[in-house]
């Protein structure tokens, strides 16, 4: 199943330093609290971290050693530092000393994370929240595409703190010029975006246009939703999380993201194989980032079911689909409740914004 994707994805480099899905609407779906245990997707660590930081056993998985490594050196950073040292080393404030933070903290890290960051210094002094493959082809919008359309003050404007009808009409007034809509759906486009985004190999089940499913759920961020509290469009459009922060890093969670980090395990291999090797006492929960619009159909089915194999009774799955339509499949409908109406209330909250549908199913 998932072991194919490697057989056509680089996994020597890091595609994502960050989770780009919403803790807030996760963590209310998958309900994490002492005693429940979680198979998570691991990617950046982020969504991990905030699941066992509300009492669940986690196991993150991943098939990119660099994913993992990536996780560990914030397992590090989360562990030995203070909340606003957390915060300079892995970048959203500036730091002139990372590279001395580092070497306090690599001595926690297992060898093969120790090798990766050891190999890449230039990452790790530019903070590696901005390591990422994905991160990068944020910065090249940021900073090349972004100046053609938007000033900086106009960019600014835009954050700053409005009612409903105000940030409807700034984004109909102006933000959402020709040369908006025109450049974001060239830069946006299935081309582009597997040339400096995301792997081409992503896109492989993907149908119809690309470019004008982000477009309709950016307008949405700007629009609809608060942008002043939205980490993930100021990001994208300023280059940071600050002063909106994923769940994981605001002040009010840290001791509780610090207490939770010996609740999570980290493997390296397939989901299914996680599932598999820890699934014994079955989990409680799936967070399974949009894992299965990479798979074909087929796929898709095996390994639900293999996942359903390890649920307990009422455990829910959670997943995201941004380009490719995905759920249960048919033939285990049988098996599993889908919960709509939560996941459409929590969707319209989701400040991760780029996914056009948010699945939660139960399994009965």
């Amino acid at each position: 199943m998932l072991e194919q994707i490697g057989d056509r994805v680089r996994f020597d480099l890091i595609h994502y330093a960050n989770c780009w899905e919403d803790a807030d609407i996760l963590c209310q779906a998958l309900k994490p609290a002492p005693g429940r245990r979680v198979l998570s997707i691991a990617s950046g660590g982020d969504n991990s971290f905030a699941l066992a930081a509300a009492g669940a056993e986690v196991v993150a998985a991943d098939l990119s050693a660099a994913q993992l490594a990536c996780v560990e050196l914030k397992r590090a950073a989360l562990r030995r530092l203070e909340h606003h040292a957390v915060l300079e080393f892995l970048g959203i404030h500036p730091s002139e000393n990372r590279a001395a933070v580092y070497a306090r903290l690599k001595a926690d890290l297992p060898g093969y994370a120790r090798d990766f960051w050891e190999a890449h210094p230039e990452l790790v002094a530019a903070g590696i929240i901005h390591a990422g493959k994905f991160e990068r082809y944020f910065r090249i919008f940021r900073t090349r595409v972004l100046p053609l359309i938007h000033t900086r003050k106009r960019v600014d404007l835009l954050f700053a703190e409005k009612d409903d009808s105000a940030r409807r009409d700034f984004y109909d007034s102006t933000w959402n010029s020709l040369r908006w809509r025109l450049l974001f759906r060239i830069f946006f486009s299935r081309f582009v975006m597997g040339r400096l985004g995301r792997e081409p190999e992503f896109f492989r089940y993907v149908k119809g246009s690309v470019a004008q499913r982000i477009m309709a759920r950016a307008e949405y961020a700007m629009a609809v939703l608060e942008t002043h509290r939205n980490p993930y469009l100021q990001y994208t459009l300023r280059g940071n999380f600050s002063p909106a922060l994923p769940q994981y890093l605001r002040p009010e969670f840290f001791e509780a993201v610090r207490g939770g980090l010996d609740r999570l395990t980290l493997f390296h291999g397939p989901v299914e194989e996680a599932a598999a090797k820890y699934g014994g006492a079955g989990f409680d929960g799936f967070n399974l980032s949009d894992i299965f619009e990479y798979l074909s159909p087929e796929a898709c089915r095996e390994l639900y079911a293999a996942l359903l194999g390890t649920a307990r009774s009422g455990a829910r799955l959670v997943y995201w689909n941004m380009l490719a339509p995905r759920s249960c499949p048919g033939e285990l409908l049988s098996r599993v409740r889908p919960l709509a109406e939560l996941a459409a209330r929590l969707h319209a909250l989701d400040m991760a914004f780029f996914y056009t549908t948010f699945v939660v199913e139960e399994a009965l």
